[in-house]
């Protein structure tokens, strides 16, 4: 997740990228949040530190963008402190050690369950920092230097976008052809 913000502006890592806002570093915050609570406080081990984007009157939206006044460093030393404590928790529990989740319906857990959980979480975050950054700059990949998709030029992927274009308005105009005969019948 961390390295979705190398090489970017403070202003590219804050901006909101999606209609509901979604920026790159409010992420990273986000993560730490919920890494902080699922592996804490869940499990009779809260971490140490006041995280006041948890509070009962915090704007809803408070953990998924960094203020003004919030450093980049400081939400990813956050992180990287949370992730810390959270391996404790891992370390020290059996995946049997039962949890509570007081704001789920059903909050009775157990570490095996939070795990898949927050993995599953933090794998959809990361698919959105992914999108995210390569609509900033066009970074892709598991690693800053080191992409995962094949190495093709800009004429090439532009090539492909086209050619992946074409097929969506072909396929839109059959839906539309099919749909027309179905209610002819």
């Amino acid at each position: 997740m961390v390295w979705k913000l190398e090489g970017l502006s403070e202003y590219d890592v804050r901006r909101p990228l999606t209609p509901t806002g979604t920026n790159l570093l409010g992420l990273i915050k986000h993560l730490s949040i919920v890494e902080a609570q699922y592996f804490g406080a869940c499990f009779g081990r809260p971490f140490p530190e006041h995280l006041p984007w948890w509070d009962d009157d915090a704007e809803p939206t408070a953990d998924a963008w960094a203020t003004e006044d919030e450093t980049r460093a400081q939400i990813i030393d956050l992180y990287q402190r949370v992730g810390v404590h959270a391996d404790a928790t891992i370390d020290e529990l059996d995946l049997d050690a039962p949890g509570r989740v007081p704001w789920w319906r059903n909050g009775d857990v157990t570490l095996h369950h939070m795990l898949v959980h927050v993995l599953t979480e933090t794998n959809r975050h990361a698919g959105h920092a992914d999108i995210l950054r390569e609509g900033v700059d066009g970074a892709t990949g598991l690693f800053a230097h080191n992409s995962n998709l094949p190495d093709h030029d800009a004429t090439w992927w532009e090539n492909y976008r086209a050619q992946l274009e074409q097929v969506a308005k072909a396929a839109a105009s059959n839906s539309d052809t099919l749909g027309q005969h179905r209610s002819e019948r």
